[in-house]
């Protein structure tokens, strides 16, 4: 029953194919421009959820999703400079916002913002970061070199390599979109979730929820994804595995040479609890979520054979109601199809016709104990 509840809830939070096609075809298009119009040699390829397909959506009214993009270049890092770098990227993301303005084009990114590691083009309901890099000489053939305005050393990671150990612990293969331009790589489409990518949906979307009202304390989705990922052991039944994965996960958090660490595990030189040598409010936050997070899953376990809304209710406490609402509807649903409404003599679970109790407010993005 939780698997199914969970389940069935989470589906919900992927966003929907129209707009996951409007994100791609962005992607597509901005990915072609800047491999026609940079230099020769610039490649592009996707990083992030879009990637490992492990996108939510947003949690809260009038929130965004993001499409990660790297934009790569040819060259050493001695014959550059994190600024220059930075530079020629935004050079060709303002010509080509300001062509698709000159041709008239009602699709053309309403804003751009210079971040502290890439450039953001803002659309209607999500957002396009494009992380400018070039080729870490020391981590061939996918390692990278990219900018922070923030540090004057060059930051090191490896996007390609990251999928490929996700892919690898999730054990899913993916199916692949036709190319656009031949340095353009493509947006995996995941018509299926492995249980390890729902794994990391439920754990995004309660860390989500919890820090609503305080999203700069919120702890990075890579740090979780990273941790699931070492935490899963190929678990099938998807409540299961969400409690084998919390039970798991604080034994991948090291401390070496007094600092934390969580390193990628495609580049030991990135460390995803960097922040937590700097910030040390940055870890409280991530213990309290994962505290959170832990007595939910425990509570529930000890709930299923307290009947089908307490369960509800329990959920719908520290998730967001309407996915777990429509989860319920469905599963109660299928109960009645099978059993005239019950299962069997032991009354375990019994949803009433009239659903769960009518909450006296909503929880849609909030949760109770978002951090102010």
């Amino acid at each position: 029953m939780l698997s199914m509840l969970l389940d069935g809830a989470v589906e919900v939070l992927d966003i929907s194919p129209d707009l996951y096609g409007d994100a791609v075809e962005r992607y597509e298009e901005v990915g072609t421009w800047l491999a026609e119009h940079g230099s020769p040699g610039w490649q592009i390829y996707p990083q992030g959820s879009f990637r490992l397909g492990t996108v939510v959506r947003p949690g809260t009214p009038g929130g965004e999703y993001d499409i990660d993009l790297v934009c790569r270049l040819p060259l050493h890092h001695e014959s550059t400079t994190q600024e220059r770098l930075k530079q020629r990227v935004g050079e060709q993301l303002v010509a080509y916002r300001r062509w698709k303005k000159d041709q008239g084009h009602t699709d053309a990114p309403e804003s751009l913002e210079a971040r502290r590691r890439c450039w953001t083009l803002g659309y209607p309901g999500f957002h396009l970061d494009v992380l400018p890099a070039i080729p870490d000489d020391e981590h061939l053939p996918t390692g990278i070199r990219l900018t922070d305005k923030d540090l004057w050393e060059w930051q090191r990671s490896n996007p390609i390599g990251y999928a490929d150990w996700f892919r690898g612990r999730s054990e899913l293969s993916t199916r692949i979109l036709e190319k656009r331009h031949a340095n353009v790589a493509d947006v995996p489409i995941w018509h299926v979730r492995s249980p390890l990518q729902r794994v990391v949906q439920i754990l995004k979307w309660h860390c989500m929820i919890m820090f609503a009202n305080d999203p700069d304390n919120r702890p990075p989705s890579i740090l979780i994804t990273t941790l699931a990922g070492h935490a899963y052991n190929g678990e099938e039944d998807l409540f299961t595995a969400v409690r084998s994965v919390l039970d798991n996960m604080p034994r991948f958090i090291k401390k070496t040479n007094g600092k934390w660490w969580v390193a990628n595990p495609a580049h030991e030189e990135e460390n995803f609890t960097d922040k937590w040598n700097e910030y040390p409010e940055r870890r409280e936050a991530f213990n309290a979520w994962f505290t959170d997070i832990d007595t939910t899953m425990s509570e529930l376990a000890h709930m299923e054979g307290k009947g089908l809304d307490t369960v509800y209710e329990r959920l719908a406490k520290s998730f967001d109601r309407a996915p777990v609402l429509h989860s319920y509807k469905r599963y109660a649903a299928s109960i009645g199809a099978a059993t005239d409404n019950r299962m069997g003599a032991t009354g375990r679970l019994s949803p009433t016709a009239a659903g769960p109790r009518k909450p006296s407010h909503t929880f849609y993005g909030q949760h109770s104990s978002a951090r102010d």
